[in-house]
């Protein structure tokens, strides 16, 4: 049983018997059925008995000579549909809700509504309309009921609609390095998509039912996806794993596993990290907060490293439904009280299969909630400046149509998307498959920088701190660390802008640099870089690369402060230190201005960090004109390294 759809199995069942409790108390209530023929009550009670205890086909069989034996049997008509439904053979359910219909129109009302819910998810929205407007005709519907009556109403009205509007979508299957005879479904993809994870259901004679599902393993070269390796053991068992979510590098992976000995109850989210030899450890399952005693899955880790989105069953009006949740990594390493993503996306139905894209500003996710095709579709909201998410956007005809639509992943450049489906041509079962997304839904176009830190002098990985700020709001958008056994990280940026980085160890002096990419608004890029970190040391310098001043000009720019800040932490963190700040110019221009220039550039950083609370004595400033340059004056990028601004331990 695929894991995604337990909760959904279990609410459907939970549903259908409290319909059919609705529809025998209300005979039982008038001590009558609608028939009078003894024989045709004793089949429909065989029936009724025969579908309690699972056995669906000979409950039909039953529940069809009832109604031989006496045509106008509403109560049998009704059962029928019910066990139909639960066959999932929707179409002869509504043929029988609507032979009820015919025998008796007003004598269940409730059953145009349930009625109207299948033929939604079948695409007879004329009918569901029809069947909707006649139970609201009906005195006996509550306020509630109403409500949802005008929601299901709006998606009849806006199903309608997209039929007519389609939006660009063909899907091209991902081919047999990926699918197979099996259904494969719920993936993941590294950030540079060369790697990808998914969850295949495999035949497996010791499991309960025959099949379970592991986690395959596949990558691409040459813009082919290799053949899928089994992920193996520890992370691979002879229980289900299912929904990975791979970290932007692929070296970590969470994933959902159900009714484990150390689980808290239901469906837990687990963690599992790669080595440098591509061993992936034994799993760890995320405890509290992130994991309670009811379904947690489906996770979608951010590529920043600091954020989990997941889906978490919660209690309803009665009813047991999913809502998306997120939850900080925090820098004490534990993970901070998860919370709603808020009313704008979480409705009283379900919202579940949840995304985040790499640009970290842009949520896909599947819901029932929101105003759509019938069933789950799928739906994108845009982070807004109050870091609240926007009102969801229905994906669309045929992206969504009136079955259920969920699993969407889209690539880190936003040009692709990626579902699992059922159609003909596949391999078998569901299979992966991939299409252009259109604009109007793409999220924002990411860059993403990957490095490695080391030590200057042994050239050996160092774990580190790491930030990357956004130079023109001053805002951090990553702040993480280095892997342990690498010193490698990789962070994905929105394209168009600026950022400065920052890399910290203590007993190393800061690494400050920036990379500009508002030229890559169009098409998406990897910076690559080493950051080599100096031990601290008397003499030993730093150029600050994200001091800014106006040409001509000694007054600190705004977008300055976040690197001076982390000098200032630096600082703090090194009470004993004593440091001269340093002003350079190139040497265009008068040298007697440029002399002048320098010092005065070099006393405004340290009036800075005087204003900071840094002892004076601590700092000394010296301006040193064109006579210190780094590299050749000639070049436009060479002038450009000249003028610096730089600090020295003393």
């Amino acid at each position: 049983m695929f894991h995604s759809m337990i909760i959904g199995k279990q609410s459907r069942f939970i549903y259908i018997m409290i319909l059919l409790f609705y529809t025998v108390t209300l005979s039982a209530q008038d001590d009558r059925y609608s028939t009078t023929s003894k024989s045709a009550i004793k089949s429909y009670e065989d029936g009724r008995r025969l579908f309690n205890s699972k056995q669906d086909a000979k409950a039909v069989e039953s529940l069809k000579d009832a109604i031989s034996k006496d045509a106008s049997f509403v109560e049998a008509y009704m059962l029928l549909a019910t066990v139909y439904e639960a066959m999932n053979k929707k179409d002869e359910a509504i043929d029988a809700y609507k032979k009820s219909f015919d025998v008796s129109a007003s004598s269940f009302p409730y059953n145009y509504y349930v009625c109207a819910q299948l033929e939604l998810k079948t695409c007879r929205y004329d009918d569901a309309e029809k069947h909707l407007n006649k139970y609201l005709s009906f005195k006996s519907v509550d306020g509630k009921r109403k409500l949802e009556v005008d929601q299901l109403l709006e998606n009849c009205k806006f199903a309608k609609n997209a039929l007519l509007h389609p939006v660009p979508f063909s899907p091209v299957n991902m081919g047999d390095g990926i699918n197979s005879e099996f259904s494969e479904y719920y993936f993941s993809f590294s950030v540079d998509q060369k790697t990808m994870i998914f969850t295949r259901d495999i035949k497996d004679p010791r499991a309960t039912f025959g099949h379970q599902e592991d986690f395959f393993l596949s990558t691409s070269k040459d813009g082919k996806w290799m053949k899928a390796m089994q992920l193996g053991a520890p992370v691979n068992t002879a229980d289900n794993e299912g929904a990975p979510s791979m970290s932007a590098d692929g070296r970590y992976v969470i994933f959902t596993a159900c009714n484990r000995s150390d689980g808290s109850g239901g469906c837990d989210l687990y963690l599992s990290a790669c080595s440098e030899n591509n061993v992936w450890s034994k799993p760890v399952n995320l405890g509290s907060p992130i994991n309670t005693g009811v379904w947690e899955s489906q996770p979608s880790f951010s590529s920043d490293g600091r954020t989990l989105y997941f889906s978490r069953a919660v209690k309803a009006f009665g009813t047991s439904n999913t809502d998306i949740f997120y939850s900080y990594f925090q820098d004490d390493y534990t993970w901070s009280e998860p919370v709603s993503v808020g009313s704008n996306i979480n409705t009283t139905g379900n919202e579940e299969s949840v995304f985040i894209h790499p640009d970290n500003q842009t949520l896909y996710f599947s819901s029932d909630g929101h105003t759509g095709m019938g069933g789950l579709d799928i739906y994108m909201s845009r982070k807004q400046e109050d870091g609240r998410w926007g009102p969801p956007v229905n994906l669309g005809y045929p992206i969504n149509t009136c079955s259920d639509e969920k699993s969407l992943v889209v690539s880190a450049d936003g040009l692709k998307g990626y579902f699992s489906s059922e159609r003909a041509g596949g391999f078998g079962g569901l299979d992966i498959y991939e299409f252009s997304l259109y604009e109007a839904v793409r999220p924002v176009l990411t860059n993403y920088v990957k490095a490695r830190v080391k030590d200057i002098n042994t050239q050996l990985p160092l774990a580190a701190e790491f930030e990357i700020i956004d130079v023109e709001s001053g805002k951090v958008v990553v702040k993480n660390k280095t892997d342990k056994i690498r010193g490698e990280f990789l962070a994905c940026l929105p394209a168009g802008k600026i950022y400065m980085l920052n890399v910290s160890k203590e007993n190393y002096l800061f690494y400050s640099g920036s990379f500009d990419v508002r030229e890559s608004k169009d098409k998406q890029e990897a910076f690559v870089m080493d950051v080599a970190l100096q031990p601290i040391g008397k003499g030993q310098s730093v150029t600050l690369k994200n001091v800014f001043f106006d040409t001509d000009k000694y007054d600190l720019k705004p977008e300055s402060f976040s690197e001076l800040s982390k000098l200032v932490s630096f600082l703090n963190s090194n009470p004993a230190m004593s440091i001269e700040i340093g002003g350079h110019t190139d040497n265009t221009g008068d040298k007697v201005k440029n002399q002048v220039l320098s010092e005065n550039r070099a006393k405004a950083v340290m009036d800075y960090l005087i204003s900071k609370k840094i002892a004076p004595a601590r700092l000394t400033s010296k301006g040193y004109g064109d006579t210190k340059p780094v590299a050749d004056n000639k070049t436009t990028e060479g002038k450009a390294a000249n003028r610096r601004t730089a600090f020295t331990v003393k």
